[in-house]
């Protein structure tokens, strides 16, 4: 049976050259190219209805770089097995092998394609957040086999609520299963901890009102932009919430 692959690449020259490498392999590695891409929306766009088992995922593109793309790709139910091809062998190549990353440096050599391809394994999300250098632009849902990009920088605020995390934009919630922790961790700068299981975007913050005096864990309430709904701030995080928005006090 053959290897259902997807290319994407900003370079036609470079996508011309990975079909010509596994035409020339395919006696060793039977393969079908299941689609094509020029840059990281696009291929994300494309790649969920292809039926590709692999992705060949050029590291640099436009709008959207292929370590973003593969975390995104990591969401669907049945995530392609990423191999990353770069032009570049320092940073990206040296995370790459620290994480068991699979990927080819270009120009791309038939024996080292056809090797890659035998044991591509699809990364998991935290070897793909280990790996990346830079936050998100974007977070994703999944819905019927469509990934949904969901602006990092439209997000009001996320809320952990048993095993998912709300995320609330000014027009509509989304669940996704990311851990509270790692979003604080790679969008700390964006977004600010009021509670134990809620971030808040910093820019969002409109200013605080007083909460009931006999609350247990919560004097303080915290007023959003566009969003009706006035979240507690716990008296252990008020001091660094305080700090955070001194300008809106």
């Amino acid at each position: 049976m053959s290897l259902r692959v997807f290319i994407a690449d900003d370079e036609a020259l470079a996508r011309e050259r990975l079909r010509t490498l596994l035409s020339d392999i395919a006696p060793e590695v039977p393969t079908e190219v299941a689609g094509e891409a020029a840059h990281g929306l696009e291929a994300l766009e494309r790649i969920p209805a292809s039926g590709a088992g692999i992705v060949l995922l050029d590291v640099e593109m436009p709008g959207m770089g292929g370590l973003e793309l593969a975390r995104h790709l990591a969401a669907l139910e049945a995530s392609p097995a990423v191999i990353f091809v770069t032009a570049h062998d320092r940073h990206a190549v040296e995370a790459f092998e620290l994480n068991a990353l699979d990927y080819l440096l270009k120009p791309v050599r038939a024996e080292r394609l056809a090797a890659a391809l035998k044991r591509a394994g699809a990364p998991g999300r935290e070897q793909l957040a280990r790996a990346a250098q830079h936050s998100r632009e974007y977070l994703s849902v999944v819905e019927r086999n469509r990934i949904v990009l969901v602006p990092v920088r439209d997000i009001v605020f996320l809320r952990a609520e048993q095993k998912y995390v709300t995320m609330r934009t000014h027009e509509r919630e989304h669940l996704i299963e990311e851990a509270l922790v790692a979003l604080e961790r790679e969008f700390g700068e964006r977004f600010v901890r009021i509670h134990r299981n809620c971030l808040v975007a910093r820019a969002a913050i409109r200013g605080f009102e007083r909460g009931a005096e006999d609350a247990e864990d919560a004097h303080w309430h915290v007023v959003l932009e566009g969003v009706q709904e006035k979240l507690p701030v716990s008296r252990r995080q008020w001091p660094a919430v305080r700090d955070a928005a001194a300008d809106k006090l």
